[in-house]
């Protein structure tokens, strides 16, 4: 899952930079660009999932709600400064025709860092209070409950209750206001995209309970018919003449539109769930497992070849089929970046000593 989102992300990033003209304003470009409303949502939901199962297994290595918490919350603080070291990266090499306000940009990273950092919270919360209950039980209601939660909040926080009394680099990370007195609906605010990673949460303990672990084929079954099932409620909900809210933004910030994309998300979790046990990904070599387990390296380099300095095609110039040679050509070389990186992972002193050898004076 996290090289498909990889791969949209790939397809979304290289057609908005690159496409010119009337490419712009054709069918293609939309859905391309629809495509890519589903790559940060995927990437948050894998976090939460992840962080469900890192959670599980220190909890049952039988370490304190303490030290888990420790643990988890420090790896979301790691993953936060990685996304402020990104964008002072991304600040250097811009130099000169970016604006200061870039440094303090709400992106993916950022949001994934805090979310971990949160979820790290909320479970030490519910381990911490329900020590001879069931605990993954309320690890998934913990879950499923923020997420709900920060859904509802959303709409308020995007324009009654906006904390206007915060600077504007810390409402950001509430509302994704920037420096442009509104909220901006291309970053990547807690409020709603922390709720992606709380929906993950609650999945990954679902499927690591004992009764989901008996009956795998059946748990993945029974989470694509939930997913069906929110995207129709959540259809329903919304032609419903009795609004909650005074301000309402269906694509940005309604609820409706996250029970859906949730919804999305399950229906796809089912999908590669069935591609890897009985279809393609049975077979062998994947590139999409592959990209996968490099998501954070292929993201943090194909930025610049797409958006940056280094862009290997003119931005906003070019033809479908040039951009699309062009995605083909980032697609294989993060590709093979990815699989440099892992031939060479955990290789590092013996390239030292091999490098020590072959400089050695005769």
């Amino acid at each position: 899952m996290r090289g498909l989102a990889c791969v949209l992300m790939f397809q979304t990033h290289c057609y908005d930079s690159w496409l010119g003209g009337d490419a712009r304003k054709s069918t293609f470009f939309m859905w391309s660009q629809l495509g890519g409303t589903l790559p940060a949502p995927l990437f948050l939901f894998l976090a939460g999932i992840s962080f469900a199962l890192v959670t599980d297994k220190l909890r049952q290595k039988g370490l304190p709600p303490n030290q888990i918490a420790s643990r988890t919350i420090r790896r979301g603080a790691e993953i936060f400064a990685l996304g402020l070291l990104f964008r002072l990266q991304e600040f250097l090499i811009a130099w000169g025709w970016a604006p200061w306000s870039d440094l303090f940009r709400v992106d993916v990273l950022n949001i994934i860092g805090l979310s971990m950092m949160l979820m790290g919270l909320g479970c030490w919360m519910t381990l911490a209070v329900t020590r001879s209950a069931p605990q993954r039980l309320w690890l998934v209601a913990t879950g499923a409950g923020m997420a709900i939660l920060i859904s509802l909040l959303t709409p308020v926080l995007w324009t009654t209750w906006r904390p206007r009394w915060l600077p504007w680099p810390l409402e950001s990370y509430i509302n994704g206001v920037h420096n442009l007195n509104q909220p901006q609906s291309w970053l990547f605010p807690l409020f709603p995209w922390a709720g992606f990673a709380f929906a993950g949460l609650a999945v990954g303990f679902a499927l690591l309970s004992d009764w989901a672990r008996r009956r795998e084929a059946l748990s993945f079954a029974l989470l694509g018919a939930v997913g069906a099932g929110l995207i129709l409620f959540a259809r329903w909900f919304d032609k419903q003449p009795t609004k909650l809210y005074a301000g309402y933004d269906f694509w940005h910030t309604s609820p409706s539109f996250f029970l859906i994309r949730v919804g999305i998300l399950l229906l796809i979790l089912l999908a590669i769930y069935a591609w890897c046990r009985w279809g393609l990904g049975t077979l062998g070599f994947s590139p999409f497992v592959q990209l996968g387990q490099t998501s954070l390296l292929v993201y943090w380099i194909h930025i610049e070849f797409v958006y940056g300095r280094f862009s290997i095609l003119p931005k906003r110039a070019v033809t479908i089929r040039t951009a699309s040679l062009g995605l083909l050509a980032i697609c294989l070389s993060m590709l093979f970046i990815s699989l440099l990186r892992t031939s060479l992972k955990g290789r590092g002193p013996e390239i030292l000593f091999w490098r020590r050898r072959t400089l050695k004076p005769i």
